[in-house]
C-alpha cells in the first residue's frame, strides 16, 4: 500500500491478506482481504458476483488467532477487481477485535484509538 492512498482516504488502511466470507442473504462469496480500516473493507472481487448492491453485507474475516471479525456493511464501488465496503455497523465486542486486529500492523495503535473515536462520535452524531 502506498502513502499516498492513506492521503487519500480519511481514516488509517492496513493491508491484510485474510480470508473474508462475504455474506449477503443465502449467498456466500469466499474472497480475500485486501485492505482494513475501522469505517471501511476491501476485498478481490469474485469471478462471479451476483450480489444485490444496494443490500446490506455481513463480513467476516478470519483474523486467526484473534479469531472471527464480523462486520456489517454496504458495498461502495466495484472497481479493477476490488470491492470496496462501508462499514454501517460494528458492535462493541468486534470493535475491540478490529482494534486488536489494525493494532497488530500500525507502530502507534493510538492513532487507531483516534479513528474509532471518530467514528463513535459520527454514529452518535447521526442519531
Amino acid at each position: 500500500m502506498s502513502d499516498y492512498a492513506n492521503e487519500r482516504r480519511a481514516w488509517l488502511r492496513v493491508d491484510g491478506r485474510m480470508a473474508v466470507d462475504v455474506k449477503q442473504g443465502g449467498s456466500v462469496w469466499h474472497q480475500r482481504l485486501i485492505d482494513l480500516s475501522v469505517a471501511g473493507v476491501s476485498t478481490d472481487q469474485p469471478d462471479l458476483w451476483d450480489a444485490q448492491y444496494n443490500e446490506p453485507f455481513t463480513l467476516v474475516i478470519d483474523a486467526g488467532e484473534l479469531g472471527f471479525l464480523e462486520l456489517h456493511a454496504y458495498l461502495q464501488h466495484v472497481e479493477a477487481g476490488r470491492l470496496g465496503f462501508a462499514v454501517q455497523h460494528i458492535d462493541k465486542e468486534n470493535v475491540k477485535l478490529l482494534r486488536d486486529l489494525l493494532a497488530t500492523c500500525v507502530d502507534d495503535p493510538q492513532v487507531i484509538d483516534a479513528d474509532i473515536a471518530r467514528l463513535e462520535s459520527a454514529a452518535r452524531a447521526l442519531r
